[in-house]
């Protein structure tokens, strides 16, 4: 009568054991997923703004000879995002790069009057408004994910299991350096 006690006791904590083992991985499947549902998220609203760049470049560029430098470094870092075949981690760092370029792109617009009243001009630079505050909320709630997913990543007993089937952290979308920077507005005054 004890053995089998003993039998009973021992498939109890094996089967108690499967189950937690299953609740906690299905637990990190489910958080990576929104991990990747929230980047395609913001994929599709860069795609937009991927959309944009050729017509905003095409609109500038006759009026803007002196920032071709600027055009050709926004063309490239926007051939460069599309390409299969960068990591989530290069993809995050080039589309800071990105907002940074379109960012100097728009205070460079200021030093030329004509374009910025040219209605062509205004409905991009409108668009582009439009489409950089939509990934801004995409990347808020990819960070979210990012952050209940890392979280499970590691802590215990999450952290165990991760570690099993090669989870790793992942990167959070950050303001570029560029954009943390406070404005100088003094100079916005002297133009």
């Amino acid at each position: 009568m004890g053995g089998s006690l003993i039998f009973i006791f021992l498939i109890i904590i094996v089967v108690a054991g499967a189950v937690t083992f299953l609740v906690l991985y299905n637990s990190l499947i489910g958080k990576r997923n929104q991990v990747d549902q929230a980047f395609a998220s913001i994929d599709v609203m860069l795609k937009k703004r991927y959309d944009l760049i050729p017509n905003l470049i095409a609109t500038v560029q006759t009026y803007m000879g002196h920032e071709r430098a600027l055009l050709t470094e926004l063309t490239e870092l926007r051939t460069r995002a599309m390409a299969g075949d960068i990591t989530p981690e290069q993809r995050v760092a080039t589309e800071n790069q990105i907002s940074g370029a379109i960012g100097r792109l728009m205070v460079s617009v200021e030093n030329y009057p004509d374009l910025k009243s040219s209605q062509n001009f205004l409905q991009l630079q409108a668009s582009l408004n439009e489409t950089e505050e939509q990934i801004s909320a995409s990347r808020r709630a990819y960070n979210a994910a990012v952050t209940d997913y890392n979280n499970a990543v590691q802590m215990v007993p999450t952290n165990i299991i991760a570690g099993m089937i090669g989870m790793q952290p992942r990167t959070l979308f950050v303001a570029a350096e560029a954009e943390r920077r406070n404005v100088d507005v003094q100079s916005m005054f002297q133009r």
